[in-house]
């Protein structure tokens, strides 16, 4: 079967090159349906071997991928009340935007069998009707100690003038950009909810010189680091395979004083045609089968209850004693204040 990979901000093939891809009968079968999904851009060749690829053979489907960071997939869904995607994968607060504006169909959990063995935190997050979530990730701190000749062990490490103009932080308009703006308040000893973010943007801006770049696809940490551009960076626990694969003298850590998380979800969009193999490939998602192999291959903490991890698949990921020691953002604070903060952030960071 084809596989078709295709960018966020990039249009997606047209209806009827997706329906002549999908192909009419073949000698008797079944006609084979078109899925189109819209999902992050990282390990896509791990993503078809272990979730896509799979599924197509299981159900007969041509999976059609929209592959880009979560904001920019979610600008372009909420932009084009045609789009052609089937489900979208997105990152907590943009799902909740998602949710508010009425882009997503209400979920209905009889549909999806394995929404029954989430975690007590998934099933919380999806009590409204909303998307499930797949995966759990956290906030920490990567970095590189022979280049940097000391540990990190804190965030309040992060303000240290030593590191002036050698650490990246998420930009606030991606995952963990909001999670950043926590942490920093959190630096500041105020609770960000109390003040809207005033806090935050002084320890933002106290923190401003030694951050030589924000970046917007954890990926692009991996050349940062290769190239001494960085020492260390503030990062989704999703991303350390890749950077640590590209400069073994990198070592990630979380904080014992807390971290920050982040639940990645499925929904579907209201306006799909494929409604019921979107409500298959989400129990798909969810399956204990894959997220076993997820987990290995893609770094994803499972969200299925009855995933159970050894020490070494445990290692870099939001579970077990992470897990328990992770804070939760609020996604409709965030989502309340996220225009304010964005011009904030760009007049601080983004001169």
């Amino acid at each position: 079967m084809k596989k078709r990979l295709g960018l966020a901000g990039l249009t997606l093939v047209t209806a009827s090159v997706l329906a002549a891809c999908g192909g009419g009968a073949d000698n008797g079968k079944e006609k084979q349906q078109t899925l189109v999904i819209s999902t992050f851009g990282l390990e896509q060749d791990k993503m078809q071997q272990d979730v896509f690829k799979p599924f197509e053979e299981k159900y007969n489907v041509d999976i059609v991928i929209e592959a880009g960071t979560s904001s920019e997939r979610f600008t372009k869904l909420k932009s084009n009340p045609n789009s052609n995607v089937d489900v979208i994968e997105l990152s907590q607060s943009n799902a909740a935007d998602g949710v508010s504006e009425g882009l997503f169909e209400k979920i209905d959990s009889s549909k999806i069998p394995n929404m029954e063995k989430l975690i007590d935190s998934a099933k919380e997050l999806a009590q409204d009707g909303a998307g499930p979530a797949y995966t759990l990730n956290s906030i920490g701190i990567v970095y590189n100690k022979k280049a940097l000749g000391k540990e990190i062990k804190e965030w309040d490490d992060l303000w240290d003038p030593s590191l002036k103009g050698k650490i990246s932080i998420p930009d606030i308009a991606s995952t963990f950009g909001p999670a950043m703006l926590y942490v920093a308040s959190k630096h500041e000893n105020v609770d960000i909810t109390s003040d809207n973010g005033k806090a935050a943007f002084k320890g933002i801006s106290d923190l401003a010189p030694n951050v030589v770049k924000t970046y917007s696809k954890s990926s692009d940490l991996a050349n940062m680091f290769q190239s001494g551009e960085i020492v260390a960076a503030v990062v989704g626990d999703f991303a350390i395979p890749i950077i640590t694969q590209a400069n073994p003298d990198v070592a990630y850590i979380v904080p014992q004083s807390g971290t920050y998380a982040n639940f990645n979800t499925i929904n579907i969009n209201k306006n799909s045609k494929n409604k019921d193999l979107a409500y298959k490939y989400i129990d798909w998602r969810l399956s204990k089968e894959i997220q076993e192999k997820t987990a290995v291959s893609l770094n994803e903490a499972p969200t299925n209850s009855e995933v159970v991890l050894d020490d070494k698949t445990a290692q870099n990921k939001t579970y077990g004693d992470i897990a328990k020691r992770t804070n939760k953002v609020d996604s409709q604070f965030v989502n309340k204040n996220l225009e304010s903060w964005i011009n904030q952030w760009n007049r601080i960071l983004n001169k």
